[in-house]
């Protein structure tokens, strides 16, 4: 009877584990140039697993693709973009230390976005505390 119970329990905690959605922190730290290729990356990601959890934590020249009207040197806007792959639930957010250091304001962000105190600590913190593995693109 003790060996059914503990199978049975076994095959509980599996059958959860599995059940649990992956979760991933994308980190973009770097300039316009480079995002169109982690955006593809993301819609990629959520084609091949469309339950997995994505929050893009941005910093530094990271936040430049999530202000109003911003395009890379081949003139793609990321507006669209962003709304689209944020109705697929990814999670945009901006570190607010860039934009105090940077002065800008708030309000010059897309609306598909969140502000953070800090996009480093930001990423930290889905690692330790959320389990979420880390990716910068």
């Amino acid at each position: 009877m003790m060996k059914l119970l503990v199978s049975f329990i076994l095959t509980l905690n599996t059958m959860l584990a599995s059940a649990q959605d992956n979760k991933v922190v994308y980190h973009i730290t770097t300039g316009l140039d480079t995002v169109a290729a982690a955006m593809s990356n993301i819609q990629n990601h959520l084609s091949a697993d469309p339950n997995v959890k994505i929050v893009v934590v941005t910093n530094g020249p990271g936040i430049d693709f999530l202000i109003g009207d911003a395009k890379d040197s081949k003139g793609r806007e990321f507006s669209g973009m962003v709304s689209d792959l944020a109705s697929q639930g990814v999670e945009f957010k901006v570190c607010n230390n860039t934009l105090v250091t940077r002065n800008l304001d708030p309000d010059s962000l897309l609306m598909e976005t969140k502000l953070v105190p800090s996009g480093v600590a930001e990423a930290a913190r889905l690692q330790i505390k959320e389990a979420y593995a880390y990716l910068n693109p």
